[in-house]
């Protein structure tokens, strides 16, 4: 057995994509591999098949690794609730509700947990593929961390640094992260990659040396800037700060950014598609007019996000899309945001209270403490197509005499819509991964689909990553540091 940690030297380096596509690489190779992450922070969750939840780039790493995603793949997630608080939740269910003094309190209970899924993992592998969060040199957080060189330590896991050297300053960052965290901290170090290089990579040799003697790590590879990482789902919402690329497109589809966003990657299929503008809104901008669907996304704080739309003037800019014809779609919380009152009896978002919906659809929502998880398959009852997707939510919507709008393959029926069918809203994620679902709904809005299930653009995706990774990263020497694994 092996083992290998991925850190970075800060957020948004690459570590997810990497062990991904490290996972698929040597998946290939004939090797049985396992992604794992101890503590991941994220409201972009998936459900795995025995109806736990985990980081989605958990998912997507299992998915590279051509196996079930498992709860011990990611044993501690935490989904922020407020700019204090977050959801616990361990071994994929809700544990608790902490703050900063909590996660430092409970750090050798969350470290127990963590070391029993990743034995659990490893003793089943060739090789674990261990992905870190944030960055080492956050040194302000050691005594509570569980999720670097916590782990590390404590699982006996050689580490790998990535720099990411189009944010500029990367030798520093390397080398930086060297001198300020504990010295046997450093020692578990072998190594170093660099991410995200743009142009003559020969360009920054002096550079690579710099950083191989002042720290006396190996490198293991430059890796230049990968474009089919775009067809790949996000975990981080920073990527969502990133301004969209233009395009053209035959319909408009906008998403306000609400302050909790959740699930995010549901509209990545949309992005994918030619005729598809898609324009994710943030807070400050009107919601353009040229729209033809708005989608109200999903969140972690249903209530505080509807005063959270309010408050950038969406829901006017909504009422008026409804006025000039237009077509709204809410998923999960969007869904319940479209409803006519959202009931919070025992403070599971904070202070107990009722709150005013859109209005949009005469439905109610009351919140409940018990969490809905599970994979889901069915059909619509809009254009009777399969869909295939997953339910994260708490919360029970009573929907009185509305016409439903999905079949499920269970028998129940979720979601609502408007008579007109212009409005409609409901629980499940992952809608329009399913090609002929996506296809249904852009013909509706008068755009053509590119046909391509979302499972199979990924599953490309991540072959291609592998190949390019094969191409600039040390990989026996990889293995090499991973054999150290205690």
């Amino acid at each position: 057995m092996g083992a290998v940690m991925l850190q970075g030297t800060g957020s948004d380096v690459g570590k997810s994509v990497l062990v991904a596509g490290l996972c698929r690489l040597l998946t290939n190779k004939g090797m049985t591999v396992r992604p794992f992450k101890a503590q991941n922070m994220s409201n972009n969750a998936a459900v795995t098949p025995e109806g736990g939840e985990i980081g989605r780039a958990q998912a997507l790493q299992a998915i590279a690794c051509r196996v079930s995603s498992h709860v011990d793949m990611n044993p501690v997630l935490l989904k922020p609730q407020s700019d204090k608080t977050a959801q616990v939740v361990v071994h994929g269910k809700v544990h608790d509700t902490g703050d900063a003094g909590y996660f430092r309190d409970q750090k050798q209970e969350l470290l127990d947990a963590v070391l029993a899924s990743y034995q659990r993992l490893s003793s089943k592998a060739d090789i674990v593929l261990v992905e870190g969060a944030g960055s080492p040199a956050e040194i302000n957080l050691r005594k509570g961390d569980i999720a670097n060189m916590g782990f590390a330590r404590a699982a006996g896991v050689p580490v790998v640094l990535i720099g990411d050297i189009d944010r500029g300053g990367v030798i520093a960052a390397l080398v930086g992260t060297k001198a300020v965290i504990d010295p046997a901290d450093a020692d578990m170090i072998h190594g170093f990659l660099i991410n995200k290089f743009r142009g003559d990579v020969k360009l920054f040799d002096d550079g690579y040396t710099a950083i191989a003697e002042r720290t006396g790590w190996t490198g293991l590879g430059v890796i230049p800037w990968l474009p089919m990482i775009h067809k790949l789902p996000a975990e981080d919402a920073v990527v969502l700060q990133q301004p969209e690329p233009a395009a053209d497109g035959v319909i408009e589809i906008a998403v306000p950014m609400l302050s909790r966003i959740a699930n995010f990657d549901d509209f990545d299929p949309l992005r994918l598609e030619p005729q598809v503008r898609l324009r994710m809104i943030p807070p400050g901008e009107p919601i353009p007019a040229s729209a033809s669907l708005i989608i109200i996304p999903g969140t972690k704080a249903t209530i505080a996000d509807l005063k959270f739309l309010r408050a950038q003037g969406w829901d006017i800019d909504i009422a008026a899309h409804v006025r000039r014809g237009g077509s709204v779609l809410g998923i999960c919380g969007g869904y319940q945001i479209l409803g006519e009152s959202i009931f919070d009896p025992e403070g599971i978002e904070g202070t107990a209270e009722t709150v005013a919906g859109l209005g949009l659809l005469a439905v109610q929502t009351t919140l409940t403490a018990a969490k809905t998880l599970g994979r889901v398959t069915g059909k619509s009852l809009v254009d009777d197509q399969d869909f295939t997707g997953y339910e994260i939510h708490v919360g029970e919507t009573r929907t009185g005499g509305m016409d439903r709008m999905l079949r499920l393959a269970d028998g129940r029926q979720d979601g609502a819509v408007s008579k007109d069918g212009r409005i409609s809203g409901c629980y499940v994620h992952g809608l329009f991964d399913t090609a002929a679902q996506r296809q249904a709904w852009l013909a509706r809005l008068g755009a053509i689909s590119n046909g391509l299930d979302q499972t199979n653009i990924v599953d490309q995706a991540l072959d291609e990553l592998s190949e390019a990774l094969e191409k600039h990263v040390n990989i026996d020497e990889l293995l090499v540091i991973a054999e150290r694994a205690a």
